[in-house]
């Protein structure tokens, strides 16, 4: 595969900003100015990071090179710091992540680089924070996505979410905390595009969904109770969904790699033959 680290200064991070960019190796059988000039699009998975993650995170910890050379795919990984894929209009001069993300990186890659930017040829799919900037970008944006991948996430119901509830002192609430005020108090957060639970009632009859897969471990004592507790609501509204789980996994990195595995085969996305090395 070729890697690309891509470092630039971003018109919605505020600041000089690092991606990854693993892209399709050229076979060893065709000459180079023949493949590099084919004008070929490849297909486009955007795979986003956990809390405390970056970039690199995907690269260091899984064998997503591996799988992406299998399936001639082209994957994009951001960094997002600890935004929970969320504008923050008030941090510093401003880091608005959930724009960046359909606003400047794909028009970026899909003019950069051999990308396609055809809905049914890009994916979307991230581990804990990233399940839930997946989701949120799947629900808010389903004209560009043919299908994305939660990875131990899981929605929650903002609706009944209270003034006490935020005054709670662990971190995950902190940063809630602080994604409610700065969408200008409860109630404007609640109508806002990170209430997925209420867009997924508005849009569960639509038909304009992507196609979703939900993985979590069962030991997963964050996100497992919570999974479930979604999927009952999701039956009893008609979200179709796959979801997928395995016995004694927690939240962690050796449920990350075979979950990666599941969506890319979720994906359609067949083997092509063609070798890391």
């Amino acid at each position: 595969m070729s890697i690309a680290t891509l470092n630039f200064e971003s018109h919605y991070l505020m600041s000089n900003h690092e991606i990854t960019v693993i892209l399709p190796n050229k076979p060893r059988n065709i000459l180079a100015k023949n493949y590099y000039e084919s004008g070929k699009k490849y297909k486009v998975l955007w795979l986003l990071h956990g809390t405390f993650g970056d970039h690199t995170d995907w690269l260091r910890r899984t064998n997503i090179e591996l799988y992406a050379c299998e399936k001639d795919l082209i994957v994009v990984m951001p960094s997002a710091l600890n935004s929970n894929y969320s504008n923050w209009n008030s941090c510093m001069m401003g880091f608005s992540m959930f724009d960046y993300l359909t606003e400047e990186l794909m028009p970026l890659i899909y003019n950069w680089f051999p990308a396609s930017d055809k809905r049914e040829d890009n994916f979307i799919a991230g581990l804990s924070m990233g399940g839930r900037g997946t989701i949120k970008y799947a629900v808010n944006h389903p004209e560009r996505f043919a299908a994305a991948a939660v990875l131990s996430a899981a929605p929650v119901e903002y609706g009944k979410l209270t003034e006490e509830d935020l005054q709670q002192d662990d971190m995950f609430t902190q940063r809630l905390r602080g994604m409610v005020e700065n969408a200008g108090g409860l109630e404007s957060f609640v109508k806002s595009e990170e209430n997925v639970w209420s867009i997924m009632n508005s849009l569960s009859s639509s038909g304009r969904l992507p196609r979703l897969l939900f993985a979590c471990g069962t030991a997963d004592t964050m996100i497992y109770e919570n999974l479930k507790i979604f999927r009952d609501h999701a039956d009893k509204i008609g979200i179709k969904a796959d979801y997928w789980t395995l016995e004694g996994y927690g939240h962690e990195w050796r449920f990350w790699d075979l979950a990666i595995q599941k969506a890319l085969q979720f994906f359609g996305l067949e083997d092509t033959g063609a070798s890391p090395f």
